[in-house]
């Protein structure tokens, strides 16, 4: 079946950390991205960070230094490390993957909150 189950969401004071958790159907797991994407009320939804099969990994500027993507292949899951948080982080992170053949962003998960107290 396909699907994207997230966790690890939740509310952290700044300087905090969370690492999300994105498990995936083997099916989408082995295309050749997986990423995370975040939307803040009123903002776009934004590409936090991708990784793709070889474990290359890229992020955007403002996270750079603070999260770390990885998988786990032999669980078909990605994590998102995040650390040293700050309330500008707060927003809904999906889990998103290509799939096979795709360098495209084809299937989301449902969402997890990540609120960033200061």
């Amino acid at each position: 079946q396909v699907q994207l189950v997230e966790s690890g969401g939740g509310l952290v004071q700044a300087g905090g950390s969370l690492r999300l958790s994105c498990a995936a159907s083997e099916s989408i797991f082995s295309g050749n991205i997986m990423g995370w994407y975040r939307q803040a009320p009123g903002r776009q939804r934004e590409l936090v960070a991708g990784i793709t099969s070889s474990g290359y990994t890229t992020y955007t500027d403002s996270v750079k230094g603070r999260f770390t993507l990885s998988r786990d292949n032999a669980k078909n899951t990605v994590y998102l490390q995040m650390d040293n948080l700050k309330p500008e982080d707060t927003a809904v992170y999906y889990c998103a993957a290509a799939g096979y053949g795709s360098n495209r962003y084809n299937y989301w998960g449902q969402g997890t909150q990540v609120t960033v107290s200061s």
